[in-house]
Protein backbone atom coordinates (compact mmCIF):
# COMPACT_ATOMS: atom_id res chain seq x y z
CA UNK A 1 0.00 0.00 0.00
CA UNK A 2 1.37 3.87 -0.95
CA UNK A 3 -0.19 6.94 -0.50
CA UNK A 4 1.08 9.36 -2.48
CA UNK A 5 0.13 13.16 -1.35
CA UNK A 6 -0.79 14.76 -5.46
CA UNK A 7 1.14 18.14 -4.45
CA UNK A 8 3.88 16.43 -3.31
CA UNK A 9 4.67 15.15 -7.35
CA UNK A 10 6.34 17.80 -9.37
CA UNK A 11 4.85 18.68 -12.31
CA UNK A 12 6.56 18.52 -15.57
CA UNK A 13 4.85 20.78 -18.54
CA UNK A 14 3.50 18.36 -21.82
CA UNK A 15 5.93 19.10 -24.86
CA UNK A 16 3.97 17.21 -27.28
CA UNK A 17 3.31 19.14 -30.36
CA UNK A 18 0.15 20.93 -29.89
CA UNK A 19 -0.20 21.51 -26.32
CA UNK A 20 -0.42 24.56 -24.91
CA UNK A 21 -0.51 25.54 -20.98
CA UNK A 22 -0.33 22.13 -19.88
CA UNK A 23 1.34 20.19 -17.10
CA UNK A 24 1.26 16.64 -15.89
CA UNK A 25 1.88 14.82 -12.67
CA UNK A 26 2.24 11.33 -12.81
CA UNK A 27 0.90 10.56 -9.54
CA UNK A 28 0.83 6.34 -10.18
CA UNK A 29 2.83 4.42 -12.34
CA UNK A 30 5.45 1.65 -12.72
CA UNK A 31 7.99 3.37 -10.40
CA UNK A 32 5.44 3.47 -7.50
CA UNK A 33 4.80 -0.43 -8.37
CA UNK A 34 2.06 0.00 -10.74
CA UNK A 35 1.60 -2.97 -13.12
CA UNK A 36 -0.87 -2.37 -15.48
CA UNK A 37 -2.05 1.46 -15.30
CA UNK A 38 -0.95 4.74 -14.60
CA UNK A 39 -2.78 7.53 -12.90
CA UNK A 40 -1.90 11.22 -13.87
CA UNK A 41 -3.59 14.53 -12.98
CA UNK A 42 -3.23 17.06 -15.58
CA UNK A 43 -3.54 20.67 -14.91
CA UNK A 44 -4.71 22.72 -17.81
CA UNK A 45 -4.57 26.91 -17.80
CA UNK A 46 -7.31 29.14 -19.09
CA UNK A 47 -6.92 28.67 -22.86
CA UNK A 48 -5.08 25.94 -23.03
CA UNK A 49 -5.40 22.27 -24.25
CA UNK A 50 -3.32 18.50 -25.21
CA UNK A 51 -2.70 18.11 -28.30
CA UNK A 52 -4.83 16.75 -30.42
CA UNK A 53 -4.23 13.18 -31.40
CA UNK A 54 -4.85 9.63 -31.22
CA UNK A 55 -3.33 5.93 -29.37
CA UNK A 56 -4.15 2.41 -29.64
CA UNK A 57 -5.18 2.55 -25.88
CA UNK A 58 -8.06 3.28 -24.03
CA UNK A 59 -8.45 6.21 -21.20
CA UNK A 60 -10.44 7.32 -18.56
CA UNK A 61 -11.10 10.63 -17.31
CA UNK A 62 -12.41 12.29 -14.53
CA UNK A 63 -12.98 16.52 -14.37
CA UNK A 64 -11.91 17.22 -10.76
CA UNK A 65 -11.87 21.21 -11.37
CA UNK A 66 -12.98 23.73 -14.14
CA UNK A 67 -14.48 23.13 -17.63
CA UNK A 68 -13.34 22.81 -20.79
CA UNK A 69 -14.52 20.54 -24.04
CA UNK A 70 -13.13 16.98 -25.50
CA UNK A 71 -12.44 17.77 -29.20
CA UNK A 72 -13.81 14.89 -31.27
CA UNK A 73 -14.14 13.72 -34.96
CA UNK A 74 -17.89 14.41 -34.33
CA UNK A 75 -17.36 18.11 -32.86
CA UNK A 76 -16.99 18.96 -29.23
CA UNK A 77 -18.18 17.92 -26.38
CA UNK A 78 -18.45 19.89 -23.24
CA UNK A 79 -17.34 18.99 -19.62
CA UNK A 80 -17.61 19.95 -16.08
CA UNK A 81 -16.14 19.06 -12.94
CA UNK A 82 -17.66 15.89 -11.97
CA UNK A 83 -17.89 14.62 -15.33
CA UNK A 84 -16.01 11.25 -16.22
CA UNK A 85 -14.99 10.48 -19.56
CA UNK A 86 -14.01 7.34 -21.81
CA UNK A 87 -12.04 7.87 -24.52
CA UNK A 88 -11.95 4.50 -27.09
CA UNK A 89 -9.18 2.77 -28.55
CA UNK A 90 -7.78 5.13 -31.76
CA UNK A 91 -10.74 8.10 -31.07
CA UNK A 92 -9.44 11.47 -31.77
CA UNK A 93 -9.60 13.59 -28.61
CA UNK A 94 -8.05 16.98 -27.00
CA UNK A 95 -8.89 18.10 -23.71
CA UNK A 96 -9.63 22.15 -24.25
CA UNK A 97 -10.04 24.66 -21.04
CA UNK A 98 -13.03 26.90 -22.09
CA UNK A 99 -13.23 28.07 -18.63
CA UNK A 100 -11.51 31.36 -16.55
CA UNK A 101 -9.57 29.16 -14.09
CA UNK A 102 -7.46 26.15 -13.98
CA UNK A 103 -8.91 22.55 -15.01
CA UNK A 104 -7.53 19.80 -13.51
CA UNK A 105 -8.63 16.02 -14.47
CA UNK A 106 -7.13 12.31 -13.63
CA UNK A 107 -6.59 10.18 -16.52
CA UNK A 108 -6.04 6.85 -16.70
CA UNK A 109 -4.18 4.96 -19.33
CA UNK A 110 -2.92 1.03 -19.66
CA UNK A 111 0.78 0.60 -18.72
CA UNK A 112 2.75 -0.64 -21.62
CA UNK A 113 3.22 -4.48 -21.31
CA UNK A 114 6.40 -5.82 -20.15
Amino acid sequence: MKVIRWSEMEPAPVTEEGAKATTVRWLISKPEGAPTFAMRLFEIAPGGHTPKHTHAWEHEAFILAGQGEVTTSAGPVPFSAGDALFVAPEELHQFRNTGGGTMQMLCLIPLPKG
